[in-house]
């Protein structure tokens, strides 16, 4: 994931790219709005990734149909970790008070968050690229490759978030992006 958070810094101001995916949000500098500005970020993360895990879902029936049985398994792993995910995500602590109330943030510290927050909108289109993949795979040799491309993906979906929350609870001297 290293390469992909790289490309993600470089491409510009982290800041901007939520603020292009996510009208409204308004970030973390205002401290009396940083808890509703999580909350915001994170259900409209959770409501597109809820889209995609409903495309999982459609293309293991879609298997089903196809009699190509052997291959479910293996897709429902890219289902379980989205998911796990979207779970993970509505279901954490909004604003993790450690962070948001007891720390004081520098701007190191909201560049590592706003860096994970911009993968985890980025990696949304890598995914649903990845479904695109596996639908135009159906029928083809290229199936194993493309539900273990969309697997990775979603895994790696799932360490994003759990490395954003080591930020959050931990604070100053956490990993940045770029060094993951």
């Amino acid at each position: 994931m290293s390469d992909f958070f790289e490309r993600v810094l470089k491409e510009g101001d982290v800041f901007k790219k939520i603020l292009s995916k996510i009208p409204g949000f308004t970030g973390y500098f205002d401290r009396a709005n940083r808890r509703s500005a999580d909350k915001l970020l994170r259900e409209t993360i959770a409501d597109h990734y809820e889209v995609l895990w409903r495309r999982v879902s459609d293309v293991q029936v879609l298997l089903v149909d196809a009699l190509r049985l052997e291959y479910v398994d293996d897709l429902a792993a890219a289902a379980i970790k989205l998911r796990q995910f979207i779970d993970r995500i509505r279901t954490a602590a909004y604003g993790y008070a450690g962070f948001f109330d007891a720390v004081k943030i520098d701007s190191k510290e909201l560049e590592i968050v706003y860096a994970y927050d911009a993968a985890m909108l980025e990696l949304e289109d890598e995914i649903g690229r990845s479904i695109d993949n596996v639908e135009a795979s159906l029928d083809t040799d290229g199936l194993p490759a493309a539900i273990r491309d969309l697997v990775q993906k979603c895994q790696g979906l799932v360490d994003l978030f759990d490395k954003r929350r080591e930020v959050m609870i931990g604070g100053a001297g956490s990993e940045t992006p770029a060094a993951s």
